[in-house]
């Protein structure tokens, strides 16, 4: 179910296309580090009016051909160049965890929604035997009932009992297909093209080992703190940008090329030019909107330093109480267990005491009915611990066990 809803779904899908888009940027953006060259070629037909000039001569009509090349170069002297690429980068990062981040929540959707559709079936069927044998109790105290030996009462606590069971079928019905057509749009197909897995609850088991304390590094591997740590990254760039535009930009340019009336007569020693030279630009007086954009980008970058420490916070109460439900669940578990143990027990005694003839066959019902009730109560203990344990690998960002170090995701093609 994982691996098809990996390859087919949309959301991971414009994830993957979206990290695709902001590489192609980190490339296109290295583009400033090497030389611009450009050639231009223009031809027209032209009438002057000598008048404009000041000159009392005739128009004239004439055509210019102009073919040339230029090439520029801009000196990153104060550092804008690389600290746009340097944000450029970050964003690359920070689309590799968006990217991890899709992944993860994709698997965790999946495998919580095969447990809960498991679980719902299994308690479908519990359900099912259960109606069935009260409805069996039902006729004995029926029976027992014309004849004067029970109160008309227990028939209708009974019969309440069986309706009350009853009207908890339609809604685990309705959550089996949610949880069908939610696998559905998981694996990018529609509901009637789902192929569902055939998954008892019992079919599945819990990891090996499940851990009761983690160090802290851990949750350093979590996408959603890495992308915070990205997008703190191309915060502290912005600044950087900002604060070049303060200072004065040089770059250096060349242009070569030859003018005439026809294309034979461009190579003509007459009608060359060129033009080679330093140019600078110097930002005298802009109404204080540089000043104040790097102001803007500083606060941008501590607005984004806050959002990286509550994220932190947040992550460390998310393993924190994944932890306090596991160990909670496995209390709860222990419990069910047991009163599921105790409930078989009772009912072995009493089916051997019927054959014995020292208890009525409706001993045996009621100590049935018990069994299934806590068996119930087991497969509801049983799925939420499962699904909590996916909680704590979805809180750790994947895992409970040591990554590698993160390398640099957004280093040059």
């Amino acid at each position: 179910m994982v691996q098809e809803a990996l390859a087919h779904n949309p959301t991971l899908q414009a994830s993957e296309a979206s990290l695709r888009q902001s590489q192609d940027r980190l490339r296109a953006g290295y583009g400033v580090f090497f030389p611009q060259v450009g050639a231009e070629f223009d031809g027209a037909r032209e009438r002057i009016a000598p008048l404009e000039q000041g000159l009392a001569t005739p128009p004239s009509v004439f055509n210019v051909i102009t073919l040339g090349g230029t090439i520029g170069y801009a000196l990153d002297l104060f550092g804008g160049s690389r600290r746009t690429v340097e944000g450029l980068r970050a964003q690359v990062d920070y689309q590799v965890y968006a990217g991890r981040a899709a992944y993860l929540t994709l698997s965790a959707n999946v495998v919580n929604t095969s447990i809960a559709r498991a679980a719902y079936i299994a308690l479908e069927q519990e359900t099912l035997q259960l109606i069935a044998l009260q409805q069996q109790q039902l006729k004995s105290v029926e029976v027992t009932v014309r004849a004067g030996t029970a109160p008309y009462s227990d028939l209708l606590s009974l019969r309440s009992l069986i309706a009350a069971n009853q009207a908890t079928l339609a809604p685990l019905k309705q959550k089996i297909s949610q949880t069908g057509d939610l696998l559905a749009s998981l694996e990018g197909v529609v509901p009637s093209k789902a192929i569902l897995p055939d998954m008892p609850l019992s079919a599945l088991s819990l990891p090996i080992d499940l851990p009761v304390s983690l160090p802290s590094e851990l949750a350093h591997q979590r996408p959603d703190i890495l992308s915070s740590e990205a997008q703190l990254h191309a915060a502290s760039a912005s600044i950087g940008v900002a604060s070049a535009a303060l200072f004065p930009s040089v770059s250096l340019g060349a242009t070569y090329g030859g003018a005439g009336s026809s294309f034979g007569s461009l190579p003509a020693a007459d009608g060359r030019f060129w033009s080679v030279g330093p140019s600078v630009s110097i930002p005298v007086f802009q109404g204080g909107t540089l000043w104040y954009g790097r102001k803007a980008a500083i606060d941008a970058f501590q607005a984004a330093e806050a959002t990286y420490r509550q994220t932190v916070l947040d992550g460390f109460a998310q393993v924190a109480d994944s932890l306090k439900a596991l160990e909670h669940d496995a209390q709860a578990l222990e419990a069910e267990v047991d009163a599921r143990r105790a409930a078989a027990e009772t009912l072995e005694i009493t089916q051997v005491n019927y054959r014995a003839g020292l208890v009525a066959y409706l001993d045996v019902w009621v100590a049935d009915v018990q069994f299934h009730q806590a068996s119930i109560g087991y497969i509801q203990a049983v799925a939420q611990r499962y699904q909590d344990t996916v909680a704590l690998f979805v809180a750790l960002g994947g895992g409970w066990w040591n990554e590698p170090a993160p390398v640099s995701l957004g280093a040059a093609p």
